[in-house]
């Protein structure tokens, strides 16, 4: 996820340091100063935005839906704090050889694995959910779905769960994005009938034929694989080195308003997931509710969206006629804004940018256009798609990824047509 730095006195920057690399320890951490009487504004409006969205929610529709939208602000404050990058990661990989961001990802990959496979193989669920993998078809759908969504990632400036932390912490390009985004994901699900047809295969899911444990242990090994790989990868290449991570100097201090390591907001957000799965019975994802936000808009507009063939879909037929704030995916996404709010906000870091160049604008509205019907295309995002697969043991998690870094060649090809950089040997972490 690669969005402008927050402007304010405590904006960490995305430098993974720490992370299966020698973390230097001479540099200076600088302490983060008192919050000037300015910044306490947006503070008082993000948390009373989040105790009263809690209050209502869990008044309005029970306790369920108010648990996953207190794991929404969670995940926001542990993505803006951490700065947890999937678009930026894949960006430096395929750019200079930097592998750091990826050996990142397969953390929180074993992690939410690890989880997985315990609360599956065991059936353990919450408010009477049943806990069930992320299974994916496979087939041109999720290649070239995933593919585009990558290319949407690089102009765009963010993945999934990045569009919804920035947008959080003020960043206004990403805002933009977010538009994007939620057209895009609309527009497929509109044009449905145009797509749905694509060959593809039945999901491919591990547990199914050598069980959970065998599931687990075929998906760390294969991650392990990836750290290797990536480390030689990077040893060859030789890219740019990533300097410290700067923050707070108490660990209280550190973990409200600081910076993260990347191992930790890996940890954190595995966890999140998990209690995500628990309490719903499906994996944490993003992506349907921009498609249930566009197509609602377009209800109020006057149109008829419950005549589209996707909305006739099992299950998605009840996602629309049911209230917005009672949808899993939806609790959860506005959680995550305003989870990402309320830190950047405690880091006195909130601020709207302005300024943006008009080749920026166009880039944020097209990546997420495509961003947004990529994910239909491919059944999900770089969080319910590539995440939760490959943590479900579905191949196609894997699948997913592979092609989500050729469409980030691609992406990294279009960049400089609008005026966006890429990382160059010598430049540092963009």
């Amino acid at each position: 996820m690669t969005t402008a730095p927050p402007a304010g006195p405590a904006a960490p920057p995305r430098a993974p340091a720490g992370l299966f690399t020698p973390s230097p320890t001479s540099a200076p951490r600088p302490q983060a100063p008192p919050l000037p009487a300015i910044r306490r504004m947006p503070l008082a409006v993000a948390g009373l935005l989040a105790a009263a969205l809690t209050a209502y929610v869990w008044s309005a529709h029970g306790a369920k839906p108010g648990v996953l939208l207190l794991l929404g602000l969670g995940l926001g404050v542990a993505l803006f704090h951490s700065r947890f990058g999937f678009t930026s990661a894949w960006r430096q990989l395929v750019a200079v050889g930097n592998g750091t961001g990826l050996r990142a990802h397969t953390l929180l990959l074993g992690t939410t694995a690890t989880l997985f496979a315990v609360i599956i193989g065991t059936g353990t669920g919450l408010f009477g959910a049943q806990p069930a993998p992320s299974g994916g078809s496979l087939g041109v759908g999720l290649v070239a779905g995933s593919a585009l969504f990558a290319v949407g990632m690089q102009l765009g400036g963010a993945c999934a769960s990045g569009t919804l932390f920035a947008v959080g912490s003020g960043q206004t390009s990403v805002v933009l994005t977010l538009g994007g985004f939620i057209a895009g994901a609309t527009l497929a699900a509109w044009q449905f009938d145009l797509w749905k047809d694509l060959p593809a295969w039945d999901p491919v899911v591990l547990s199914d034929h050598i069980g959970w444990f065998g599931s687990w242990a075929v998906t760390i090994a294969a991650l392990l694989l990836v750290v290797f790989v990536s480390r030689r990868v990077q040893a060859r290449r030789n890219p740019p080195p990533l300097g410290p991570v700067p923050s707070a100097r108490t660990a209280a201090v550190r973990a409200l308003r600081g910076s993260w390591p990347l191992a930790a907001g890996a940890l954190v957000l595995s966890v999140l997931g998990a209690g995500v799965l628990l309490v719903s019975g499906g994996a944490w994802g993003v992506t349907s509710a921009f498609s249930l936000w566009g197509s609602e808009l377009v209800g109020a507009l006057g149109g008829h969206p419950e005549n589209w063939t996707w909305w006739r879909q099992p299950g998605n037929a009840q996602m629309l006629a049911g209230p917005v704030l009672a949808d899993k995916t939806t609790l959860t996404d506005v959680g995550i804004m305003i989870g990402a709010a309320v830190a950047a906000a405690l880091g006195g870091t909130w601020a709207l940018h302005r300024g943006i160049p008009w080749r920026t604008a166009v880039a944020s509205v097209l990546g997420g256009v495509l961003m947004g019907v990529g994910a239909r295309l491919a059944g999900g995002c770089n969080i319910g798609a590539y995440l939760a697969g490959i943590a479900s043991g579905s191949l196609s998690g894997w699948v997913w990824g592979a092609f989500a870094l050729a469409g980030t060649w691609v992406g990294l090809k279009l960049r400089p047509l609008f005026g966006l950089g890429n990382p160059k040997p010598g430049d540092g972490v963009c």
